[in-house]
């Protein structure tokens, strides 16, 4: 409701005049009802006023085509608006190669509740122009100067995403009448819930730098609350969603547009996200799964380009673990590489990604003149760094069905291993060492590898050579939340620097393997598979796998976190290598003091190389400094936790092996290349083991 009186109640009642649900109008004159269930003849009444009756529909529901021909307020070039099939209409910036009559072009849209259909904001839809492509920037409902109110991905919003693909396809302007969609991150993550909906116009998607489930990969990893990036990130969305949140849409409205301005009225029946977040420290349904793409995107039916990073900062790296579930999608093609959030727009990435458009969304021969034109300005903009590589036009000679066969015939799966730490270019540069490529993830011939916890400190493979058990103080105020301390966006770049401390004395536990005797590659999930017992009834556990070398340096690989009382496990989907853990509130359970209990820890996806003279190394402590943005709002607080490595209680680690791989670089990346991977002095943990296993 808008335009109604504030502070008047109003009733939602259903045809047979029983209430459903009752509200309160807000200082703009605006009420919104969420989550109905699909019905007719309701009517919303006050005191003295009953409106006429109106429909919901259901999800499912498929409007009249005549919506989507009928767009009359999106123009062809330019700022406009889409209307939606409840009729809110959502801001779009239009920027065309050419002029409209020279047209037919191929069309991407970008749709999130960032900035996309802002005309001043509009510097990444050059790269698109540049390939030729119509771009359409589109605000989310409830952002920017679009109308409605804003929620985090809910269902409306994908609808809406829904009518924005039919609607821009629509138009005369548009190649075949059909588009793709493009973005990273969050406006990548959009490109997941839009498919599933399965617009007939959609041909592609190519989401990068995203996340497969909200509540377990990023704000509650291990069921530990993500305070330094996902609440923040939340909380950012909200102020951005209030009435003129973004300011250009203060000057949108005060330049005139009388949409923009209306648009803001229901804008304080926007949700407190960040109290829900906080409140609701357990996965529920149906709201988790309706926010978690792992459970959905086997609904998606077009080809799908994806990339990012193990190490992402922002989003976490979790989501190949929902790679397998493409299985509707007649092509997935795949680029996974250690390092930060813009990975996925690092130049080899940005070549295939190129390619995949042309080829899907343009249906023209791969050309990328233009793309090695404007790389060097990504690689300084993003990255800090002059050189960067140019790529051969690979199907030149070929016509379009050759050149779209060729492409389909390679390998879906590409691993990027060592980015930044390739010898040809600057350290930090992001180019990979070397590039594996496989048929599928997970990767078919893998294989598991387990390294046992012992007493002597060894991480040994497949057995025990004297028992015991180790312990710590849970203590996280004794190291820095993080392990880095300037810009952001500043972490982007080649030459950013960490500080990754070393376990201070008594607050954590390491065991360190046999330096390796070949090369090997681990890729893939992990578990830490822990007996532990807790002074405390609960603690938050972190295990961090590293590399140490000969020279005494170690490099970070990946970490993993677990609330002790969420350890319980959906058997069904857990595997040795992936423990997934139900994170239901019903399935909690407090530590049973003095009694050992298996505690399985998820370490997050990574691909890294061992070489021979390297060991490998596994730590565990309190929370901290294992993230470059990420905190956790932590129950540790100096509890001792034991963990025990004996023949009754086989504490362990499972990683994923690739058998029968060549590393073509015998020279490690130089200390500090790695990018999205710190490295340090190696220094034991105190615990007596580990410190007598290196002197010796």
């Amino acid at each position: 409701m808008v335009g109604a009186k504030p502070e008047t109640e109003l009733t939602l009642t259903d045809k047979a005049n029983a209430v459903i649900k009752t509200g309160v109008v807000d200082a703009q004159g605006s009420l919104l009802f969420r989550d109905l269930a699909a019905s007719d003849g309701l009517s919303i009444s006050s005191a003295t006023e009953r409106s006429d009756t109106f429909s919901v529909q259901s999800a499912d529901a498929v409007p009249d085509p005549a919506l989507y021909t009928n767009q009359t307020m999106l123009p062809a070039g330019g700022f406009g608006y889409i209307t939606t099939r409840d009729g809110t209409t959502l801001s779009a910036n239009v920027l065309l190669p050419g002029p409209a009559d020279q047209g037919p072009y191929p069309t991407v849209v970008e749709y999130s509740g960032y900035q996309p259909s802002d005309p001043d904001s509009a510097q990444l839809a050059q790269v698109y122009l540049s390939m030729g492509l119509a771009y359409v920037g589109v605000n989310m409902r409830g952002t920017g100067c679009s109308g409605g109110s804003f929620r985090y991905f809910e269902t409306v919003q994908s609808l809406d995403g829904y009518d924005v693909i039919e609607a821009v396809a629509a138009q005369p302007w548009v190649l075949d009448h059909q588009v793709g969609m493009v973005g990273i991150s969050y406006p990548g993550i959009s490109q997941l819930f839009v498919a599933a909906t399965q617009p007939p116009s959609l041909n592609s998607i190519t989401p990068l730098s995203v996340l497969d489930d909200s509540f377990r990969s990023t704000l509650y990893p291990g069921g530990i609350l993500n305070t330094g990036f996902a609440v923040k990130w939340t909380n950012e969305r909200v102020e951005q969603a209030k009435p003129f949140g973004q300011p250009w849409a203060t000057k949108q409205a005060d330049n005139g547009d009388t949409v923009c301005a209306d648009n803001q009225l229901l804008r304080l029946q926007n949700s407190d996200l960040v109290s829900e977040i906080i409140d609701n420290p357990f996965y529920s349904n149906p709201l988790g799964d309706s926010l978690a793409p792992i459970t959905f995107v086997d609904r998606i039916k077009v080809p799908v380009f994806i990339a990012g990073a193990w190490q992402d900062e922002q989003t976490g790296g979790h989501f190949p673990v929902m790679l397998d579930r493409f299985a509707s999608s007649p092509a997935v093609y795949v680029t996974l590489t250690n390092g930060l959030h813009t990975e996925s727009l690092s130049p080899a990435i940005f070549a295939r990604y190129t390619e995949f458009l042309q080829l899907y969304v343009a249906k023209a021969v791969p050309d990328l003149t233009a793309i090695n034109a404007i790389l060097p300005t990504i690689g300084q903009t993003l990255y800090g760094v002059d050189q960067v590589p140019s790529f051969e036009n690979r199907f030149t000679g070929m016509d379009y069905a050759a050149a779209l066969a060729a492409f389909q015939s390679e390998k879906r799966v590409r691993l990027f291993v060592e980015q930044g730490g390739n010898p040809d270019y600057t350290p930090g540069t992001p180019i990979p060492n070397f590039t594996a490529e496989f048929d599928a993830w997970p990767i078919p011939t893998a294989v598991n590898s387990e390294w046992l916890l012992d007493g002597t400190g060894l991480l040994l493979p497949g057995r025990i050579v004297k028992g015991g058990s180790s312990s710590y103080r849970a203590d996280p105020s004794v190291l820095p939340a993080t392990f880095y301390n300037g810009n952001s966006n500043d972490i982007w770049q080649a030459d950013a620097t960490y500080d990754w401390q070393p376990l201070p004395d008594g607050t954590g536990i390491g065991f360190t393997s046999y330096p390796f005797s070949e090369e090997t590659l681990f890729a893939g999930s992990g578990s830490a598979d822990l007996w532990i017992t807790s002074s405390a009834p609960d603690t938050d556990l972190e295990v961090t796998i590293s590399e140490v070398r000969g020279d005494g340096t170690e490099i970070y690989i990946q970490s993993g976190w677990l609330r002790a009382s969420q350890r319980a496990l959906d058997e069904s989907a857990s595997t040795a290598l992936r423990p997934a853990h139900t994170n239901a509130k019903a399935d909690a359970a407090p530590l049973d003091p003095g009694q050992p209990t298996l505690v399985r820890v998820e370490l997050f996806p990574f691909a890294h190389p061992i070489r021979v003279g390297s060991r490998l190394r596994i730590t565990i402590d309190a929370p901290g400094n294992a993230r470059p943005i990420w905190q956790f709002q932590t129950v540790s607080a100096g509890e001792t936790v034991t963990v025990i490595h004996d023949a009754d209680h086989p504490s362990k680690v499972v990683l994923s092996r690739i058998p029968d791989i060549d590393i073509p670089n015998k020279r490690p990346a130089a200390c500090g290349a790695l990018r999205g991977q710190p490295c340090r002095p190696y220094v034991p943990s105190a615990n007596s083991a580990e410190a007598t296993t290196v002197a010796g």
